[in-house]
C-alpha cells in the first residue's frame, strides 16, 4: 500500500492521522478530482465501500454528503462542511459519520496539494480521533480510497 503510517512522534499526534502520497498527476487535476462531484463519484470510498451517492458543493460554507455502500448493501453515510477551498492547493472540511457514538463525532480534514514537477504531493491530515482504533481504521479507509483516486487519475483527462 502506498501511504505513510499515522504520525506518532508526540503524544498529541496519537489522535491525528497524517498520510502522504506522491500522485502521478498535476495538482490542478488532483484538485478537480476532489472538488468536482462527477470525478468524486468515480473514486471516493475504500475499495470495498465505494461511494454510491455524492453531493458536493466545494466552496467555503458549502456542504458535502456521500454514501458508501458495501457489496452486501450496507450503507455508511458521511457529511461535512467546507471551511477552506484554495485552488489548486488546499481543502479543509469537516467530516462526520452519520452514526451514534465515537464515529459520529466531527473531525477536521486538511488536504494540501503541492506541485512536485508535474506530479502532486498530497498531504492528508485528519484530527482529532477519540481512539487509536478509530484513527487506524480511517487510515486504512483513506489509504484504499487514495489507491482508487490514483487509479481514476491514471485514466482521467483534464476538463
Amino acid at each position: 500500500m502506498n501511504f505513510a503510517s499515522p504520525a506518532m512522534s508526540r503524544a498529541s499526534d496519537l489522535k491525528d492521522l497524517v498520510l502522504t502520497r506522491l500522485i502521478n498527476a498535476p495538482r490542478e487535476l488532483v484538485f478537480a478530482a476532489f472538488t468536482d462531484p462527477r470525478h468524486v463519484r468515480q473514486w471516493w470510498g475504500p475499495r470495498d465501500f465505494p461511494a454510491t451517492h455524492v453531493e458536493l458543493d466545494a466552496r467555503v460554507g458549502g456542504r458535502w454528503r456521500n454514501c458508501l455502500t458495501s457489496v452486501d448493501g450496507r450503507e455508511l453515510w458521511q457529511h461535512g462542511v467546507f471551511r477552506e477551498v484554495v485552488p489548486p492547493s488546499r481543502l479543509v472540511f469537516t467530516f462526520v459519520w452519520e452514526e451514534a457514538g465515537e464515529r459520529g463525532l466531527e473531525t477536521l480534514v486538511t488536504i494540501t496539494l503541492a506541485d512536485a514537477g508535474g506530479r502532486t504531493r498530497l498531504t492528508f491530515h485528519q484530527t482529532p480521533f477519540q481512539s487509536l482504533t478509530e484513527r487506524d481504521g480511517h487510515g486504512y479507509g483513506w489509504g484504499s480510497t487514495f489507491d482508487r483516486l490514483e487509479g481514476f487519475l491514471a485514466g482521467a483527462k483534464p476538463n
